[in-house]
């Protein structure tokens, strides 16, 4: 026996009404535009020492 992929809980449609959503729920899944390739921080977390200031105050914390 084949089962369909899409079931209709309450109620009842038509095979057309049923090919209908079908139709507009794989047009929008491939219209979904693709996952970014890189998904990380968009700067380094690290800082350069030669771009620092050359002075912090010594009551201040900085991390």
């Amino acid at each position: 026996m084949n089962l369909p992929d899409i079931r209709v809980e309450k109620g009842h449609a038509e095979p057309e009404e049923v090919a209908a959503i079908t139709a507009i729920l794989l047009a929008r899944a491939a219209a979904q535009p693709a996952p970014p390739a890189h998904r990380g921080r968009a700067k380094a977390g690290w800082r350069r020492l030669e771009r620092e200031p050359g002075f912090r105050a010594p009551h201040s914390w900085h991390g």
